[in-house]
């Protein structure tokens, strides 16, 4: 497996594309006006506890208060208060937490005015950004993630991930991690620490605790609301989270951006160091990797899929449905359940890619195709769980209801990436259409379906709109010249006037429709 990262830099933000063999998995964007990024620690103010809600508005400076849950102050909310008075008076000179006296923790099943009271200073981390009409969601149990471990302050807890699989690694990591933990610190252990050594995980460790008491520092000045600590930027930070042995290349147009992605890999993996590249070419870097062409056929409302399946996705204010269509694909399989079991399979891959590519989070309903067979409807959902395991954001798959329903809840952290795939409506019309390039995609997924199958021999005749005909036939060598080429067959293209945008049909020399 190859995975490469294209970042592409502008004036005003800086995108990542992820590629997994090349195929988009994953699209990122940091924009510059971005100032509430999960991972942030802001010095804030409580606006308002809240008994109905059981919790409190706090003011992070946002243009609406962002919203503290009492499940998510952490069981040491009073040793927290305790802390960042002491160290807002500056006489607080030690930060270590190994002479600090902890207070109790606080009840469970409390209330939000037992604890808080408005007016009070209070270190609070973003936990959701902003989305839509909500201001950014915080908590006040405060965590500093690291390449290979998370330090959590005012806790003595050592946790492993549950992706790490070995009962035995387990044991030896939180015993190595036990030795060189400081009092007062608890510490999760990632995955990507499995068959470390003690010596890198120490390391790590000391770079978390040297940016805990920088922040600490900065509190005596810090005014109210303030950021004092900042996450990473985001090429770090998705290199911290996603980076390993499968990466083949790091591709970066900007040379500030290559000579820093290029020394953050010198810390964490030096050995790699040499697959940062630094992209001179004359076409966008996007262009170049294909990515702006998948782009465009992987968004929007309709998303193909190989064997001229494809999905349907919609979005409302409550949750994301998905259609799983099998199109006009052949029929290879013996029957009519094999049929459905394979374009699931498919569709269960394109969707979990989906998930990724587009971060849909909350609610997700997928409508499969309906099998009978028990075993299949098994296989299926073991296929779709198997595919979401590289899938950072936390999620939980329940198993096809009676009605062939599969529902899917995805953690929401960021808003959820929306780029337009349509264009102008070149008939001067008004309105707008799908990008004629989703259109290509298409018919190239049915040319390879109709070429290898009982059809092959056959003379093709594919009509279509006069636009997108246009469009095939344009310029040297023109798409329908490269299908020569490439499928040593002459395609006649024949444009149709009664036909939408999105309409193609491939036909015979009898002029019946090629299924």
């Amino acid at each position: 497996m190859n995975r490469e990262l294209i970042v592409r830099s502008s004036s005003s933000a800086v995108d990542f594309a992820l590629l997994k063999n090349g195929k988009l998995t994953e699209l990122h964007k940091e924009d510059d006006d971005n100032s509430f990024s999960v991972g942030d620690i802001f010095l804030a103010k409580i606006r308002k506890p809240v008994t109905g809600l059981n919790a409190a508005f706090v003011n992070v400076g946002y243009e609406k208060d962002a919203f503290l849950h009492y499940h998510d102050l952490g069981p040491q909310l009073s040793t927290l208060l305790k802390f960042v008075k002491k160290a807002r008076t500056g006489r607080m000179k030690d930060f270590s937490l190994k002479n600090f006296p902890f207070e109790k923790d606080i009840d469970k099943n409390g209330g939000i005015n037992e604890v808080l009271k408005a007016n009070q200073s209070i270190l609070v981390q973003i936990a959701k950004e902003p989305i839509s009409t909500k201001g950014p969601r915080i908590s006040s149990e405060l965590s500093i993630a690291g390449r290979y471990l998370v330090m959590v302050p005012f806790s003595d807890r050592v946790s492993v991930s549950q992706k790490i699989e070995s009962n035995q690694e387990k044991s030896r990591l939180k015993r190595l991690v036990m030795s060189i933990k400081p009092k007062g610190f608890g510490v999760i252990i990632r995955t990507v620490a499995e068959g470390k050594k003690v010596a890198e995980l120490d390391k790590d460790l000391q770079n978390l605790l040297n940016k805990w008491t920088a922040m600490c520092k900065s509190l005596h000045k810090a005014e109210h609301p303030s950021k004092v600590l900042v996450e990473m930027n985001r090429a770090s930070s998705i290199l911290r989270d996603v980076f390993d042995d499968s990466f083949t290349g790091i591709h970066v147009d900007d040379e500030e951006l290559h000579d820093n992605i290029k020394d953050y890999l010198h810390e964490i993996a030096p050995e790699k160091a040499s697959i940062v590249k630094l992209y001179t070419g004359s076409a966008p870097i996007y262009e170049k990797f294909g990515i702006e062409r998948q782009i465009k056929t992987s968004f929007g409302k309709t998303a193909s899929m190989s064997k001229g399946a494809y999905l349907v996705i919609e979005h409302t204010e409550a949750l994301h449905v998905i259609d799983v269509n099998s199109g006009n694909r052949s029929n290879k399989a013996k029957n009519q359940e094999d049929t459905a079991l394979e374009v699931n399979l498919l569709a269960a891959t394109e969707i979990a890619r989906q998930l990724r590519l587009r971060d849909m989070g909350g609610i997700i309903v997928v409508d499969f195709i309906d099998m009978t067979k028990g075993d299949h409807r098994r296989k299926l959902f073991d296929h779709l769980r198997e595919e979401m395991k590289d899938d950072r954001a936390k999620h939980k798959i329940l198993p096809p209801s009676k009605f062939g329903l599969v529902q899917i809840t995805r953690q929401r952290v960021r808003p959820e990436v929306k780029i337009k795939t349509s264009e102008e409506n070149p008939n001067g019309n008004g309105g707008e259409i799908e990008a004629p390039i989703s259109v290509i995609d298409r018919i190239n997924v049915d040319i390879e379906r109709i070429l290898s199958g009982p059809n092959k021999n056959k003379s093709l005749t594919l009509n279509l709109h006069p636009f997108i005909a246009a469009y095939l036939t344009k310029g040297f060598p023109s798409i329908r010249s490269k299908w020569f080429l490439e499928h040593k067959k002459w395609i006649k293209i024949q444009p149709r006037d009664a036909y939408t945008y999105l309409e193609f049909r491939f036909k015979d020399k009898e002029g019946k429709t090629i299924r």
